[in-house]
């Protein structure tokens, strides 16, 4: 079975990531998994652009497998889109969802309902094991609701409420989020791409 290497240790996004492309006759590997330890400096100016030096930087270090990448957050329009990129560090510390989500309800305290709109933006980037490169981006909109609401989901979940379902991130269940999140909107479109690559051999 060909192997495919996301580009993070992330548990909850490989989790996401295993579980949408279950049907993809793939075996999918953490960093951790395929035995690699290595930071990688995200400085690129984009989510498309931090997803492919993940992916470049991993490629370049093993042969005969595909490598998966994404660089995905929380972008509010009231902030400028912030905080974007920065979303996993907005509070200065990476990783810390709690800070990051009272930093930035402490900014939207006094914006109204439509200064709330927000859209999770998820990039992939997929290079093959001959190097070819798919990049994808997807979204999904929403609003920032004033206190976290739900246990399930990660990150900016528990605040970012779906206007369609009634609920935030937070509390849907992992099932439905897998079908509409920015994630697996994403991934549903390299899913196509990984069966095409396959089917190439």
């Amino acid at each position: 079975m060909r192997k495919l290497v996301v580009a993070s240790n992330n548990i909850n996004k490989i989790k996401e990531i295993k579980n949408i492309l279950k049907a993809v006759p793939v075996e999918i590997l953490s960093l951790s998994e395929a035995g690699i330890n290595v930071e990688i400096e995200e400085n690129g100016n984009s989510f498309i652009e931090n997803a492919y030096i993940k992916a470049e930087k991993i490629v370049n270090m093993l042969s005969g497998v595909m490598v998966l990448a994404d660089d995905s957050g929380l972008a509010v329009d009231s902030l400028g889109g912030a905080p974007g990129i920065y979303s996993a560090r907005f509070s200065g510390e990476h990783g810390n969802s709690k800070k990051n989500n009272e930093k930035l309800l402490s900014l939207l305290q006094n914006k109204n309902f439509s200064e709330r709109k927000a859209s999770f933006i998820c990039a992939m980037v997929l290079i093959s094991e001959n190097g070819e490169i798919i990049r994808v981006q997807e979204k999904v909109d929403g609003i920032i609701i004033d206190e976290e609401r739900g246990h399930n989901g990660f990150g900016y979940d528990p605040i970012f409420y779906l206007e369609d379902y009634k609920q935030t991130f937070g509390e849907i269940d992992s099932v439905l989020k897998n079908k509409i999140s920015h994630r697996a909107r994403a991934l549903a479109k390299l899913h196509q791409e990984i069966e095409r690559l396959i089917r190439r051999g």
